[in-house]
């Protein structure tokens, strides 16, 4: 058992995974992975972890490797499975703006298929390069979860592959989905920990036409109080609200980001 049997196991399936040695390059948080390999299907993907289970292996998932970093870091990785190449858009609803994208997917390129659709996907990037198997992984968002929630709100539908080799589905393609335990928000913010993403389905929401930030800067804490109540108390439909401060003896900025029809938001 152990690296050993894993790679004579997975030799077998080398054509179809890419199996290869781990390089400098592929490091995980330091360690250096024993094997590689790049499957290019949910099937591929389930073929490589049921073996890696097997063997009593330890398995770690990459998408762009943008957050590999993030969270403890593994004691070993006998086996890295590089979800790259697994970056197809399967399906786009567009009038039911719904999205069914394949965890290799970067959300630059998933962004700009949307967008000729007059479509976004309701999450940020707030690390540039990012998957959607990654933004998954880590519940990662940014300022517009004011406005648009976290990740775990607009993901309907996943295909996870358990540690075991099993895969698993939750949810569905359509937007209201009531049957059975919602898998998809368990696993959103899971960093791997309970299986691998390899499709997620997401809600979407219509592109703005015009989009405007306004800041400012305040001079302490009860200011930048009096500045968020009355934000509220206008009933202005904020897209994203980020207050930051470089130090103690700074000022306060507050940043607002306001979408929408062009003559509405400059009235607004």
């Amino acid at each position: 058992m152990g690296v050993d049997a894993l790679r004579d196991d997975l030799a077998a399936l080398s054509a179809r995974l890419g199996l290869r040695e781990g390089r400098p390059a592929d490091a995980v948080d330091g360690i250096v992975p024993c094997l590689v390999v790049s499957p290019t299907s949910t099937a591929d993907v389930a073929a490589a972890v049921a073996r890696a289970a097997a063997s009593g292996s330890a398995v770690v998932a990459r998408g762009a490797g943008t957050k590999l970093d993030w969270g403890r870091p593994p004691e070993r990785v006998d086996l890295l499975v590089d979800l790259s190449a697994m970056d197809r858009v399967l399906e786009h609803a567009v009038g039911d703006f719904v999205v069914r994208v394949e965890a290799g997917a970067t959300l630059d390129r998933l962004g700009t298929l949307l967008a000729a659709a007059g479509q976004r996907l309701p999450v940020e990037q707030v690390v540039p390069g990012s998957t959607v198997g990654g933004v998954v992984a880590t519940g990662l968002s940014g300022p517009s979860r004011h406005l648009d929630g976290a990740v775990r709100d607009v993901l309907i539908g996943l295909t996870v592959v358990r540690a075991d080799g099993v895969v698993a589905r939750s949810g569905s393609k359509v937007v209201k989905n009531v049957a059975g335990y919602d898998l998809a928000k368990l696993f959103a913010g899971s960093y791997g920990t309970l299986g691998i993403v390899t499709e997620a389905t997401f809600r979407l929401r219509p592109l703005a036409r015009a989009r405007q930030v306004v800041t400012c800067d305040l001079s302490g804490e009860g200011v930048l109080a009096v500045a968020l109540s009355a934000l509220r108390a206008n009933q202005i439909a904020a897209s994203a609200v980020e207050i930051d401060r470089v130090g103690a003896s700074e000022p306060i900025r507050l940043a607002v980001l306001l979408e929408g029809d062009e003559e509405p938001l400059e009235a607004r």
